[in-house]
Order: C-alpha cells, then sequence, then structure tokens
C-alpha cells in the first residue's frame, strides 16, 4: 500500500540505495585544474545530438571544476574497477593526483582524462547546467566516444559493489 507522508533525507537514501545503477568516474582537465569524481547519476539524454547528463554535488566546491573548465569525460567502469571507483569516491583519502595514477589514463577529444580500459566513453563539452537543491545537472554533448572490450559492467545497489 502506498502511504503518503513527508519524506526525511534518510528514508529518501535509504529507499534510493535500492536503485541499482551503473558505476561511472566522470572526469575533467583544462585551466581551472584536473578532477575526477565517482557517480552513479548519469544517463543518456538523447541521441540527436548524443547528449549524456551527469549529476554532481553542489556543496563540494571542486566540482566546480567541471563546469569552469567546460568540459568533461564520463567513464563507466567494469567488473575489475572497483578499487578506481572507491578511491575517486574519496574514502580512501587519496589526494587527486594519485587517484589518477591507480588507472591508464589518455584523452580522445576535449582533453577530459578517460580511462583507456573502461567499458564506454563519453567525451563531452558542457552545453548547459541546472542546479537544483544540493547539485548540478551537467549537459554534455558527445564529441568522443569509445567503446572497449564487451566485459561485465560494475554495479551499485544496496550500498554495496556488484557485477553484472
Amino acid at each position: 500500500m502506498l502511504v503518503k507522508n513527508d519524506i526525511g533525507p534518510q528514508a529518501y537514501r535509504d529507499a534510493m540505495s535500492l536503485f541499482a545503477g551503473h558505476v561511472h568516474i566522470v572526469t575533467t582537465d583544462g585551466p581551472a585544474g584536473r578532477r575526477g569524481t565517482t557517480v552513479i547519476a548519469a544517463c543518456s539524454v538523447s541521441d540527436t545530438p548524443p547528449t549524456v547528463l551527469v549529476c554532481l554535488n553542489r556543496e563540494n566546491p571542486r566540482n566546480d571544476l567541471f563546469v569552469e573548465n567546460g568540459r568533461f569525460a564520463l567513464n563507466t567502469l567494469t567488473s575489475h574497477h572497483k578499487a578506481l571507483s572507491v578511491a575517486f569516491s574519496g574514502l580512501t583519502g587519496l589526494g587527486m593526483e594519485k587517484r589518477f595514477e591507480l588507472g591508464r589514463w589518455d584523452t580522445i577529444a576535449t582533453g577530459a582524462p578517460t580511462l583507456a580500459d573502461a567499458l564506454v566513453v563519453f567525451d563531452c563539452e558542457v552545453i548547459d547546467t541546472k542546479d537544483l537543491a544540493t547539485h548540478r545537472v551537467l549537459f554534455g554533448k558527445v564529441t568522443g566516444l569509445r567503446t572497449g572490450d564487451n566485459v561485465k559492467p560494475l554495479i551499485y545497489h544496496g550500498r554495496d559493489y556488484h557485477v553484472l
């Protein structure tokens, strides 16, 4: 039975933990600096033109680098990238440069770091942003694309990593 009630932040987070999602590392580099962070909130917007969106926490001022650089790469992780995901989530306390040392990175079109062995990489120019509550939605026009080996994706569900 569906019951209407006030939804508190913890109840909402608990419910969203049951929402399974692909794990990605979104990256940027440019005049504002280099940054990468683990995200699950990312998806396709359109195929004409090819556009993706990524949601980033606005409460972390370092995430402003994505807008300031005007570019980002969405790197979809595979089953063997769990440690990389944890490092880029910030839970290990590693500095940004140390995090990037854990993977093999190159670039495609925009200059944003792209993970060489990612399941898929969407290299994007920021074409719009929308601030809502605690998050900023970045809309990126895909200017470069790379698909890797068809291996098992890394999924996050129930506050833990899984392999599909």
